[in-house]
């Protein structure tokens, strides 16, 4: 059977959405596709660029929009931040996926549209990238705690802290008062930090 590159890195994603990343290989790729190891290597050379093009397919799941002649560069960056976190929570150990990758082609083409649109907002480039940078990476941070948080159970983290802090109400109080560190509320209230910061140097 002939194979193209799409079709590999598709049936990668699946896998990886079944398997999760440590089980994810070459082998059990070629075994889902029905060929043989070594039909993938006309293709990808080995698991580090299947990783890469991995995540460069998810990368091209986020919406590709510039900001709006009328919209908030504040709401626009919350939107985007937000989409990014729906992709990768979308699919198993994504977030330990795009810390152990390179960039990829899809890349540019959404830092132009990001930069431009800030830059249209009076952002200069320098401020734009290093905005970007830093509301990627607390979002991917955030997703990895997410991802690696799923298999707890939330009462018994709870009430590991409750012994913990036994000796010190106030700090207990000040945790049980902040809600859970994952989830949309905390997420939302990280995200609104960041962007106050970054309007005060603008």
């Amino acid at each position: 059977m002939a194979l193209e590159r799409d079709q590999i890195v598709a049936a990668a994603v699946r896998l990886l959405d079944q398997v999760g990343l440590d089980r994810l290989t070459l082998r059990r790729l070629a075994s889902e596709l029905g060929v043989q190891a070594p039909a993938l290597y006309w293709h990808v050379k080995n698991k580090q660029e299947l990783l890469d093009e991995i995540a460069d397919a998810l990368t091209r799941e986020i919406p590709l929009r510039p900001l709006d002649e009328q919209e908030s560069w504040r709401d626009w960056l919350a939107e985007r931040m937000r989409d990014h976190r729906r992709m990768l929570n979308a699919h198993r150990d994504a977030a330990r996926l795009f810390v152990a990758v390179r960039p990829g082609p899809a890349v540019p083409p959404t830092l132009k549209v990001a930069v431009e649109s800030l830059g249209r907002a009076g952002f200069p480039p320098r401020e734009a990238v290093r905005s970007l940078f830093t509301l990627g990476h607390y979002v991917t941070g955030f997703v990895l705690e997410e991802q690696a948080r799923a298999a707890h159970n939330p009462e018994a983290d709870l009430n590991e802290a409750r012994r913990w802090l036994a000796d010190q109400p106030d700090l207990l109080v000040a945790l049980m008062e902040s809600g859970p560190p994952d989830g949309d509320e905390a997420f939302e209230h990280g995200l609104s930090m960041i962007l106050e910061g970054i309007s005060t140097r603008i």
